[in-house]
């Protein structure tokens, strides 16, 4: 099997050194990630400035670009043959719910997804730096081998969540679907000593909707989560309403 790698924590984060040893034991790995954090990015694909690779040794190569910029440069001009797996991860905390719109993560998993590769998003759900990226690529080592050997439906990527658990203390992984977070978002302004005003971006730690069935409700009870994505955004359920509508 050959896995391809990357991630948007960079590629000396310890998510991604912990998931592609558990996955060495699984196949032929390449590892392709940002030179340093692009966490937050989404989908964002690098075209008014040119990008380096630094080939770090042993499989390993880092990009001066986002997480969609990396699955782009290994398949197009670094591995010698098109992978049969793409994992992106093991992020340093959740992509949950609407939070995914801004995963670099989930949208290296997506660009996969559009280049025809079966693709995986996987990430430890932690408040901290992250403890057991362990148990979390031990499944993603197990998932890999299911996913390749029984395919993933049309248009469908897996995002998967992990507790910050020890492996023994994880509950079964269940099939879940998108959470809801109720969004409280807040701008920190400051002054700089030249006494112009700067921002950052920030807010409370992000609230989210107990609902059954859903990633959250799973992960807040130590199961391992696993929502399958797709790429069609269309709102099929509006199109009957819309159509209502004197637009002409």
């Amino acid at each position: 099997m050959r896995i391809l790698v990357t991630n948007d924590d960079g590629v000396f984060a310890p998510g991604i050194i912990a998931l592609s040893e558990a996955l060495r034991s699984v196949g032929d790995v390449t590892v392709v990630a940002p030179d340093r954090e692009r966490s937050a990015v989404g989908h964002a694909l690098t075209l008014h400035s040119p990008l380096r690779v630094t080939d770090l040794g042993g499989g390993v190569f880092s990009v001066d670009g986002t997480p969609t910029d990396c699955v782009n440069i290994a398949v197009h001009t670094l591995l010698p043959q098109r992978p049969d797996i793409v994992i992106s991860g093991i992020n340093r905390g959740g992509n949950l719910g609407d939070d995914i719109t801004y995963s670099g993560t989930v949208s290296a998993a997506m660009e996969a997804t559009l280049m025809g590769f079966p693709a995986i998003a996987v990430s430890l759900v932690t408040s901290g730096q992250g403890e057991f990226y362990s148990s979390a690529a031990s499944f993603a080592a197990r998932l890999a081998r299911v996913v390749v050997k029984k395919r993933l439906p049309s248009d469908t990527f897996l995002n998967v969540n992990v507790p910050d658990f020890p492996e023994d203390q994880l509950r079964e992984p269940v099939v879940t679907s998108q959470g809801k977070r109720d969004y409280e978002g807040e701008i920190v302004a400051k002054i700089d000593p030249r006494g112009r005003t700067y921002y950052w971006i920030g807010g409370s730690e992000p609230q989210f909707r107990d609902l059954e069935k859903t990633d959250y409700h799973a992960i807040k009870r130590g199961h391992i989560s696993i929502t399958p994505l797709h790429l069609d955004l269309t709102n099929y359920a509006s199109m009957a309403v819309l159509q209502q509508w004197d637009i002409s």
